[in-house]
């Protein structure tokens, strides 16, 4: 993962448009396959990728907002 540098708060807006894009990209298409297919089991597991990868997402603001000594 690259390291971004965010000044203000529309520099933070944009980048978790961007980052939620990316989420969805990866982790969607498996969401909307399960759906189509009715499969409860996948549908389950896939979703959770999806809330993991969010979580992820944000751990990973949180740790930069961290100040590093």
């Amino acid at each position: 993962m690259e390291t971004v540098a965010i000044d203000n708060r529309s520099e933070f807006a944009l980048w978790a448009i961007q980052r939620a894009q990316e989420i969805v990209t990866q982790q969607g298409a498996a969401l909307a396959i399960a759906a189509r297919d009715m499969n409860e089991e996948e549908l389950a597991r896939t979703a959770a990728d999806l809330g993991s990868a969010i979580s992820d997402a944000l751990i990973d603001v949180f740790d930069g907002l961290m100040v590093q000594e």
